[in-house]
């Protein structure tokens, strides 16, 4: 009744990792991707690529310019915003948040 188990050889699984005769399907994927890859309107609606009719080269430039616009526009925005006391005498708030407590 006392047989050991753990003098029997354990059987070993020593198939390949990977496949020797490589699956058809996986030989031709990259050809099956491309096959049902989107049209650039179907990434331009799903805004994946930018609607800009620029040259790719100067998208990067047009970002730059439209960010550089938008960081003027707000300056100018920021330096005509009342003070603070300004504020507290127009009514619009009740003490000067600068003011330690």
């Amino acid at each position: 009744m006392s047989v050991s188990l753990e003098k029997q050889p354990k059987e070993v699984d020593e198939t390949p990792i990977s496949p020797i005769h490589p699956d058809t399907a996986r030989k031709n994927s990259l050809e099956n991707y491309l096959m049902h890859r989107p049209n650039r309107g179907e990434l331009v609606d799903k805004n994946i690529l930018p609607a800009s009719s620029a040259a790719p080269g100067l998208l990067a430039h047009q970002k730059e310019l439209e960010r550089n616009m938008l960081e003027d526009k707000l300056n100018d925005k920021i330096s005509h915003r009342p003070t603070p006391e300004e504020l507290v005498k127009g009514g619009v708030l009740h003490e000067d948040p600068r003011a330690a407590d």
